[in-house]
């Protein structure tokens, strides 16, 4: 098996309004398709893969880094015993004289390329991904479905409680039972107001979650974690900067609310520190890593090992990210469960077309790979891709 070619492209992405910090108008993110010379149905194998959702495109750091080391490397250093690409290998030709730390926007770049590789390997053996991950890291146990909550409530131009409102009630007319709203841009009033709009349409505070998207001073951390605290709600999302453990600390040790961040920690390492310093309980808190943002899969497989020895579950965490990515690696992984972007962030947002949400759980395809090709917005951008 040898990559006859590597195509990588920015892709528009439709945006949904503002959270507390950013207005995503504009966004974009990275592309990779990846052709092999393995040929079924006719076809050649292609294995395709983005930056996950959220963070800009890294064109630059693939063009001019990663991919180079990868296609000059010899074929045969590519393959694993069985003559297949080997995710794994290709990993870390394409790290090579890389220096440790740094865990920025590289990390998203390998994040790209390793989901194509995966999508390209699980084709190659002709399994869907999260089937492939649970023969050979859960001795062939895969959940038959997995959790997911409606990741939405973004502050837009006409935004009032009543379209928020709306909004949840259209989410659960999907068949969503637990949402995600933004909190942190308006007054801890205002906020408020709209917290509870979304608890009376939602029926219950423990299907709502709140996430401020790292906005807040430690002060306004407090302040709001007192004022929510009123609810019995399902967490309360990375108050302040991802990297302030303290400010973290402090919450989990004042406040009784459930505490979810880690989606903007990009490496084993910052996992690493996040469990020994920044106070969270396993009994309650919620963590978010996402594996297309953080080096793909070698790192993310580190990062889930690191879990046992600081006293946590796999089944804590809940991926960011809302993409068919994550939700192969909650099934085949045994992870908690998985955000999901019903309205927004297209065409990567949401799950395979005609996948039904059923009392807030899903199933996953036979496809073989990732399943990208079953999104079909996203399947047209990719086919003229090549």
């Amino acid at each position: 098996m040898k990559i006859k070619r590597i195509v990588e492209k920015d892709l528009p992405i439709s945006s949904p309004g503002a959270n507390a910090v950013v207005d995503f108008a504009g966004l974009t993110t990275s592309v990779l398709a990846i052709e092999s010379d393995l040929v079924r149905n006719g076809r050649p194998i292609v294995g395709y893969g983005f930056g996950s959702i959220g963070r800009w495109s890294v064109g630059g750091l693939l063009r001019e880094r990663f991919l180079p080391r990868l296609t000059a490397a010899p074929a045969e250093t590519l393959l694993d015993e069985q003559g297949l690409i080997d995710p794994f290998a290709c990993w870390h030709i394409a790290m090579a004289n890389e220096k440790p730390g740094g865990h920025g926007e590289r990390a998203v770049a390998l994040g790209t390329l390793d989901m194509a590789l995966w999508d390209l390997r699980a084709k190659a053996e002709g399994l869907p991904l999260w089937q492939l991950l649970a023969e050979r890291y859960r001795h062939g146990e895969a959940d038959e479905s997995v959790a997911v909550y409606a990741a939405g409530g973004y502050y837009r131009g006409d935004d009032t409680v009543k379209s928020l409102a709306d909004e949840i009630r259209g989410y659960m007319d999907l068949g969503y039972t637990a949402a995600k709203i933004k909190i942190g841009a308006a007054p801890l009033a205002t906020d408020i107001k709209r917290v509870e709009a979304a608890i009376d349409v939602l029926g219950s505070a423990d299907a709502l979650a709140v996430d401020a998207n790292g906005r807040f001073d430690l002060d306004t951390a407090l302040a709001y974690g007192r004022a929510l605290s009123q609810y019995d709600l399902r967490w309360y999302e990375e108050p302040g900067d991802p990297l302030d453990f303290r400010l973290q600390a402090v919450l989990a040790e004042t406040l009784s609310l459930p505490l979810a961040t880690g989606e903007n920690l990009f490496s084993s390492a910052d996992a690493r520190n996040l469990l020994r310093y920044a106070g969270m309980r396993p009994d309650r808190d919620v963590l978010q890593f996402d594996c297309g943002l953080s080096y793909g899969l070698p790192d993310y497989l580190k990062t889930l090992d690191l879990l046992t020895t600081h006293g946590w579950s796999a089944r804590a965490v809940h991926p960011h990210g809302g993409h068919q990515m994550s939700l192969n690696l909650a099934a085949g992984l045994g992870l908690g469960g998985n955000e999901s972007y019903p309205g927004v962030f297209q065409p990567l947002g949401g799950f395979a077309d005609g996948i039904r949400v059923e009392s807030g759980r899903v199933r996953l395809p036979d496809a073989p790979g990732v399943g990208l090709e079953l999104k079909s917005e996203l399947w047209r951008f990719l086919r003229e891709m090549l």
